[in-house]
């Protein structure tokens, strides 16, 4: 865990951060879901695999992911000769936490004719696991790939699943993790907003319900979303997902108006992702500063993760980061 010093009164810490990266030789990345404050900062923003290709692609001695562990995680399995920090180490996925290693084994222990998709949130012990693992602009293209007659769970996100099975009437065994945030919004709540702004589309992210996503006129990976907004039609666009990405739509697209997707009380406050809140810039500067929390992986462990990532990469390497689930 992060310790916090008692007192960071006396330190310009934006300026702390600068000099550090520069002496650190450090790259400092940050996901859609972050304060706009880490996003303003950052080397790179953009969804969790696209960020750690690019720390990869660079002569960086430090990576510090400003997002949640298993993203520092695939950040290190891609880059094992740099150091990895993560700003707070207790920045956590529920769907990570939905699927434990022993669990997850046993479960594919018990399908033996199964392969298994595994969408990138979960446990490097879970990706170590799986044939092949899947983001939110990859799965489409890989799940097309694989023959028809081949048995396939998918885990650990059941909604991302459920809405592949649906769209490409395939059988796929769900494993029942959901993402916290996406499942927070309300129905109710969205039907209302629309009634208030008729012309404005809504964009989800496919880790909501299927009673989100059917009212949805564009489902695809924050990236996606975000280039969905540059490119659609009208001025006003409702996103239903973690709604930090705005910050980045409106620094791209001024002149246009978004509205974050409400949760069951009527706003979008409890879909704010309280492991990504965990992060600031106070622990981004002790993680430069201390270099710790780092992440560290044991190389039979990573090259064994790093396996199914590969495959990810040989089926769908053009569509990684580009969010191309596109329009329902």
């Amino acid at each position: 865990m992060t310790v916090m010093p008692a007192d960071l009164s006396g330190i310009d810490v934006r300026a702390e951060i600068e000099r550090l990266r520069k002496e650190r030789n450090a790259v400092i990345l940050a996901h859609y879901y972050q304060k706009p404050e880490l996003q303003d900062l950052a080397d790179f923003v953009g969804d969790s695999l696209e960020l750690s290709r690019k720390a990869a692609e660079t002569d960086a001695d430090v990576i510090a992911f400003c997002g949640v562990k298993f993203m520092a995680d695939t950040a290190k399995i891609l880059s094992p000769n740099k150091i990895v920090v993560l700003p707070d180490i207790n920045a956590g996925c529920s769907l990570e936490d939905s699927c434990p290693p022993e669990k997850f084994k046993a479960f594919r222990e018990a399908h033996p004719d199964h392969i298994a998709l595994t969408y990138i949130n979960c446990s490097t012990e879970v990706k170590a696991l799986s044939d092949v693992i899947v983001t939110s602009s990859s799965a489409e293209t890989i799940l097309q790939q694989i023959p028809l007659d081949q048995k396939i769970i998918f885990g650990p996100d059941r909604h991302l699943g459920g809405y592949l099975a649906r769209k490409f009437n395939r059988e796929m065994l769900l494993w029942p993790g959901v993402c916290i945030v996406h499942e927070a919004f309300s129905e109710t709540e969205l039907l209302k907003l629309r009634a208030q702004h008729p012309n404005a589309p809504i964009a989800a992210h496919p880790e909501c319900p299927p009673h989100i996503v059917d009212h949805a006129d564009y489902v695809g990976s924050t990236s996606g979303i975000l280039q969905y907004a540059k490119t659609m039609p009208g001025d006003t666009l409702i996103v239903a997902t973690e709604p930090h990405i705005i910050h980045q739509m409106q620094l791209a697209i001024p002149d246009k108006t978004f509205i974050g997707a409400p949760g069951a009380d009527g706003n979008c406050n409890c879909n704010i992702c309280p492991y990504m809140a965990l992060n600031n810039l106070e622990k981004l500067y002790i993680a430069l500063r201390d270099l710790t929390p780092r992440v560290e992986i044991e190389e039979p462990l990573r090259l064994a993760a790093k396996k199914s990532l590969d495959r990810m990469l040989e089926m769908a390497s053009g569509t990684v980061g580009k969010g191309d689930l596109g329009a329902r």
